[in-house]
């Protein structure tokens, strides 16, 4: 299967109830060669609206913080969630929706084939990692599972409402730069 055809079959997607009271399936943005992935829990209402992963204020941040280490959605990384569906209300998802998610997640991931994945915030890194991370002690340090390296960081939702963590999360994309410098080909450098 390839990147299109996964997309194909997501937008498609009826395993959970999550189905009856979206908008739009947020299946992911960036480039389909992209060595460094970032993963989010969830969209949110501006997300569900326009189809895209990080599009609201929270997104803003991120792309600032993106920028700051020459990372950009449009030509070097791909961003997805671990539930394609806004859950309404925003809340958090159940146990249900996220294993009727995963399986596309995976795929995402295994078609990608990143070096380093980033979960935004504590619930992916809890998914993703192990499920008792401490994102304000374990932020921005880097663990290797099945030959991908995976860190963590803020949520910049987090980050909207607690401004003065801001440089921590900042700290966190400086060591991701280093890191993306360390184990990625081509991130950097512009070609595939």
């Amino acid at each position: 299967m390839d990147f299109e055809t996964l997309k194909q079959q997501c937008l498609c997607c009826e395993k959970c109830n999550l189905c009856t009271t979206r908008t739009n399936v947020v299946f992911g943005s960036g480039v389909s060669h992209a060595e460094v992935m970032f993963v989010g829990e969830g969209p949110g209402q501006n997300e569900d609206e326009q189809g895209l992963p990080f599009v609201g204020r929270s997104g803003k941040l991120l792309d600032q913080y993106l920028e700051a280490v020459d990372l950009s959605r449009d030509k070097n990384i791909f961003i997805a969630n671990i539930v394609k569906c806004r859950p309404p209300q925003n809340r958090d998802p159940l146990p249900d929706e996220w294993n009727a998610c995963m399986p596309w997640l995976q795929e995402q991931i295994r078609l990608l084939q990143p070096k380093i994945i980033v979960c935004l915030g504590r619930v992916a890194a809890q998914r993703l990692i192990r499920p008792d991370f401490a994102i304000m002690k374990e932020h921005g340090q880097f663990v290797e599972k099945d030959g991908i390296w995976y860190t963590a960081t803020l949520h910049p939702a987090a980050l909207l409402r607690n401004p003065n963590r801001k440089p921590l999360a900042f700290e966190d994309f400086v060591a991701l730069r280093e890191k993306i410098q360390e184990v990625c080909q081509h991130t950097y450098v512009g070609e595939v």
